[in-house]
């Protein structure tokens, strides 16, 4: 299968792109800079060079692909307090990419953040039944699903908040940035907040799995672990930092967490038993606590690393 990936140099694509090609597809990669795409082709594949904002190029990729899996998101845009026009420029590109697929029964699978369901209000175990009428990335995820009825076989990865690998764990390493920068790594309150989480190995297969067979219209979650206490996770970070580690009263978490503060309390234990079943999908990579625990080099990496967390903000 000819494949179109957006996001093509990002952390997760770097574990989608071997992964479809060495299942024996070819893929072609979206990349907007030349240190992207020389990233692109060390992952094996080949490159397309372009952005979000080429609508007329992204259409004529994805006229070209058998599939596409779209990873990409602003999040250089979300990050500069422009989230609303990120939003829209996530819509306007599945619409350019999704339109050559319509009536053909090709696969287009898509991406979300688990998390973004609680923030928009769900409260309780996630599964994959459980949708919101809309909201950031909310309504992304739901375009894609209607492609069904247009007669593309459409799909949604969520992602959880702690994709790990290589050094990266997602939101995790927001919290150890913060941990250095504050000298102490904290939990909001008794720090009985989840997140879910997987080992980005395990994710780049389940991409693979929806684009092969994932039936139209569906979501599936690449969640390994459905939910680990913040409290674990700040007290791992305390002893690798040698930080203490402190609840965070709610009047102190503008002041310790800043922007990720709406994050650092956020609860999302998420079940993915119907995409296992249905995809015959088992991760079988290390947890994020034994990735973190064996990291020898965690301080050094991690200093002054950017997170690449598939917020609702990849």
């Amino acid at each position: 299968m000819r494949v179109l990936v957006t996001g093509a140099s990002g952390h997760v694509a770097s574990a989608v792109i071997p992964e479809l090609v060495s299942a024996g597809h070819t893929v072609t990669g979206l990349a907007r800079s030349d240190s992207s795409a020389a990233v692109v082709r060390s992952l094996g594949a080949e490159v397309y060079r372009g952005d979000l904002d080429d609508l007329k190029g992204l259409a004529a990729a994805a006229h070209r692909a058998d599939g596409v899996i779209h990873l990409a998101f602003k999040h250089d845009m979300q990050q500069s307090g422009n989230l609303t026009e990120a939003v829209d420029a996530d819509l306007r590109a599945i619409a350019a990419m999704s339109t050559p697929l319509i009536g053909t029964g090709k696969p287009f699978v898509g991406t979300n953040a688990t998390g973004a369901l609680a923030l928009a209000g769900f409260d309780g175990q996630l599964t994959e039944h459980d949708t919101r009428p809309g909201g950031l990335r909310i309504d992304a995820e739901n375009a894609v699903i209607a492609l069904a009825d247009d007669g593309v076989r459409s799909s949604v990865v969520r992602l959880p908040p702690a994709v790990h690998g290589d050094g990266r764990y997602g939101f995790v390493s927001d919290l150890i940035a913060i941990a250095r920068a504050t000298g102490v790594s904290g939990h909001a309150g008794e720090g009985d907040n989840r997140w879910p989480s997987t080992d980005v190995r395990d994710v780049g297969r389940l991409y693979r799995l929806a684009l092969e067979s994932a039936a139209a219209g569906t979501r599936v979650h690449a969640v390994a672990e459905e939910g680990i206490t913040i409290r674990e996770i700040a007290e791992l970070i305390g002893r690798h930092l040698d930080v203490p580690v402190r609840a965070i009263t709610s009047q102190e978490l503008q002041q310790h967490f800043g922007h990720f503060s709406v994050f650092a309390e956020l609860d999302n234990p998420t079940s993915s038993q119907i995409t296992r079943d249905a995809l015959g999908w088992t991760p079988t990579r290390p947890g994020l606590l034994a990735d973190l625990a064996q990291d020898r080099d965690l301080n050094g990496r991690l200093n002054g690393q950017n997170s690449e967390a598939p917020t609702t903000s990849s």
